[in-house]
């Protein structure tokens, strides 16, 4: 389970406004891939975890229901929250790495408070000027990290279910954008949708 030892012990180092920052939604073949930024405050990092903090974890361990419970406690007890976004033509443009680093790097931007210090899950950001870390697998280490994870998979997880009703017999409520059976029968059928990654394979399902 994630926790806080990497926050206390930049904490301890004198950092005072540490954010984890993950992102969504690489790996599907349809929409933007969302990116989010959570700093909890010294007090609430220092404070000893229990209740709902002690069940945050990478939220691709987490059910939709867990998932949707812990974003509201996130929202509102994080000192700040941030939101970046990389859409579909811009994955298509320039490719799913680059695209998933400009989503983390605006979501730092849009944060209303200016971190001192970033967790970032997996790489570094090239255009921040933060001090910074990138925690290989950080989504199961820092809870900083996996709130950031959290919050993203359930916004993009929305934006799924607007675009059911909006592209409607690609079962995107169900398989959020991701290569599942029926995604791949759906384009078959119908096409890409505007949406829809053109650089990615569309045309048959992964083995």
């Amino acid at each position: 389970m994630a926790n806080f030892q990497i926050e206390k012990w930049l904490f301890n180092q004198g950092y005072r406004c540490i954010a984890g920052v993950d992102e969504v939604g690489r790996g599907a073949l349809f929409g933007p891939v969302v990116a989010a930024c959570v700093l909890f405050s010294p007090q609430f990092i220092l404070k000893e975890a229990e209740g709902w903090v002690e069940e945050i974890d990478d939220s691709k361990s987490l059910s939709s229901m867990k998932r949707e419970r812990l974003a509201k406690e996130i929202l509102t007890h994080a000192r700040a929250v941030g939101i970046g976004l990389a859409t579909s033509n811009e994955i298509d443009q320039k490719n799913i790495y680059w695209a998933s680093l400009g989503a983390m790097t605006r979501a730092v931007q849009s944060m209303p408070v200016v971190p001192d210090f970033l967790l970032v899950d997996g790489f570094n950001l090239n255009d921040v000027n933060y001090p910074q870390a990138g925690v290989s697998q950080g989504d199961k280490i820092s809870i900083s990290i996996a709130a950031a994870s959290i919050v993203a998979k359930v916004m993009r997880d929305e934006m799924m279910y607007q675009m059911d009703v909006i592209y409607e017999g690609y079962s995107f409520a169900k398989n959020k954008g991701y290569g599942t059976k029926e995604h791949y029968v759906a384009l078959k059928k119908m096409g890409p949708t505007p949406l829809h990654r053109f650089t990615f394979n569309l045309g048959q399902r992964k083995k």
